[in-house]
């Protein structure tokens, strides 16, 4: 095998689900929401200019580039004001998106395969997003979650893996970590010296100036084979 893990660090947004139909749905959600609550707002911002307003919040705070929560509601906080809008609205509004962004399907294997791999070792998540586990109803299946947010920096900042790393109480050449993006998973999660599997469902290419990761599969069932197979080596 030539590694230990000892524990494993675990990206959520299209690792265990794809994100792409929570972020369709949260458009169609949002706009019926501020119809039925807010039409001026509904009328100002309709899905697209909804999005370009997203867009331009995510552009112009980049000093919140790792709390999408923030980003979100100053979003509709500006779209709110802009049309003149109640403010009192506001965390309703958020609390609207919120429930809809905690709605995902899994990935067929994900959640069997989830499942397996807590069995055998602790699995934190590290997460740029705001998903909620016990929302999603999975926080059982994880023995600590880190987001962007709480750290105060995102991936790939080595920071946020070496905080894992000390709530799993494993130096971080014995945990392994798990993501879907090349860069900001594999490459950060690499740099800061853990070991990285790349769960590569989309046949993507690996990048070729960067090391190749320590493991890849295309499903994270993958990886649960290769947990059970290598246990207790």
């Amino acid at each position: 095998m030539g590694f230990i893990v000892r524990a494993i660090t675990l990206d959520l947004d299209d690792t265990l689900w794809p994100f792409a139909p929570i972020a369709e749905r949260i458009e169609r959600v949002l706009d019926a929401w501020m119809r039925e609550h807010s039409p001026a707002t509904a009328a100002m911002f309709p899905v697209p200019q909804m999005r370009a307003l997203r867009e331009r919040v995510w552009r112009e705070h980049p000093h919140l580039a790792h709390d999408l929560s923030a980003l979100r509601r100053l979003t509709l906080e500006i779209a709110l004001r802009e049309s003149g809008g109640d403010l009192s609205l506001l965390d309703a509004a958020y609390e609207a998106f919120y429930a809809e962004r905690n709605r995902v399907e899994f990935y067929p294997d994900a959640l069997d395969a989830l499942e397996r791999i807590a069995r055998r070792v602790p699995v934190a998540a590290v997460t740029n997003g705001n998903a909620d586990l016990a929302v999603i109803g999975i926080d059982h299946l994880f023995a600590a979650a880190l987001h962007a947010h709480e750290h105060g920096a995102a991936k790939p900042d080595a920071g946020i893996f070496h905080a894992a790393c000390e709530r799993l109480g494993c130096p971080p050449g014995e945990v392994l970590h798990v993501g879907d993006h090349a860069e900001v998973d594999i490459v950060g999660a690499a740099r800061a010296g853990l070991r990285a599997c790349w769960i590569n469902r989309v046949a993507a290419q690996w990048p070729p100036h960067e090391p190749a990761p320590d493991l890849h599969f295309d499903t994270l069932a993958g990886l649960a084979d290769w947990i059970e197979a290598h246990a207790g080596l």
